[in-house]
């Protein structure tokens, strides 16, 4: 760990004491019953080796390790935060559970700008990936031999195109688009992705063909008594739809009778607006009945 201050808070970690079992277990018990925050320090502070430890494992992912024992530490008083006394088991053995899971969590984070993996297979694979290949004494190469990505593929129980996947991810380096292209060229790497946002033209096209579907529908809604306006407003119309049994109860009938009326007003509006649209206009403002 860089700095002096790195320098001393490793060295303050490895002096502090060993617990005995049963002492742990009364420090996790005061925490846990009484919200002890001295015993909580007490817990915590004897386990930041273990934090530490379990940091420069990860060292090699190129992040700064006073950040990786950062988030080691979170993990550490999570475990503080849900371990149970009564269980026997030492606290250092939930903890390393914890603490590894924050730091790998934070590792694939922030080791590419990329999203690496999700799922619990996609997340083994990546930490694991790198060690079955040395033991198989593969050259480390992006692409995989056949019989290696089988070996993996089996070792790991995941399909073997996400072993190659993985292998692909781990060789490359993440790449800016404000990079050019190559050496002769101005041309940078964003210049080549596809905008896909609507353009100004269409914009406007879309926003004069709403206005006119609601010209149209405010035109059509003339020919609905209040209780049919208020019915298709609150369900064809709002963006959170509201159900029959509410607007039963509202309007003090059966959510039966509220479908029955639903079902005639958008008869009613579809016949108002045959004589204002079209029937392929007519489709996009109001399904049938």
């Amino acid at each position: 760990m860089g700095g002096l201050a790195d320098q001393k808070f490793v060295r303050k970690a490895m002096k502090a004491p060993m617990l005995e079992a049963d002492y742990e277990r009364d420090l996790a018990s005061r925490w846990r019953e009484t919200e002890d925050e001295k015993a909580l320090h007490e817990l915590t502070t004897a386990y930041m080796r273990l934090v530490i430890s379990m940091a420069t494992k990860f060292r090699h992912y190129g992040l700064p390790v006073p950040d990786l024992v950062q988030e080691g530490n979170i993990g550490l008083m999570q475990a503080a935060a849900r371990f149970e006394p009564s269980r026997e088991v030492r606290f250092s053995t939930y903890a390393s559970w914890w603490i590894r899971s924050s730091i790998q969590d934070y590792v694939l984070r922030n080791w590419s700008i990329v999203r690496t993996g999700t799922t619990a297979a996609q997340k083994s694979l990546f930490f694991n990936l790198r060690r079955l290949r040395a033991k198989i004494e593969d050259s480390g190469e992006e692409n995989l031999s056949p019989d290696s990505r089988k070996w993996i593929a089996d070792q790991l129980g995941v399909p073997e195109r996400d072993v190659d996947s993985m292998a692909s991810r781990l060789h490359a380096a993440d790449r800016s688009l404000n990079a050019p292209m190559t050496g002769e060229t101005e041309t940078e790497w964003q210049d080549l992705i596809e905008d896909k946002s609507a353009t100004p033209d269409k914009l406007v096209e879309v926003e004069h063909d709403n206005a006119r579907r609601r010209e149209w529908i405010t035109k059509a809604f003339e020919c609905l008594n209040e209780r049919e306006q208020l019915i298709v407003q609150k369900r064809r119309l709002s963006d959170d739809t509201v159900t029959l049994e509410v607007l039963g109860r509202q309007l003090g009938v059966s959510k039966e009778r509220v479908r029955q009326i639903e079902h005639q007003a958008l008869g009613k509006l579809r016949k108002a607006l045959t004589s204002i649209v079209s029937d392929d206009d007519l489709a996009s403002i109001i399904p049938s009945p």
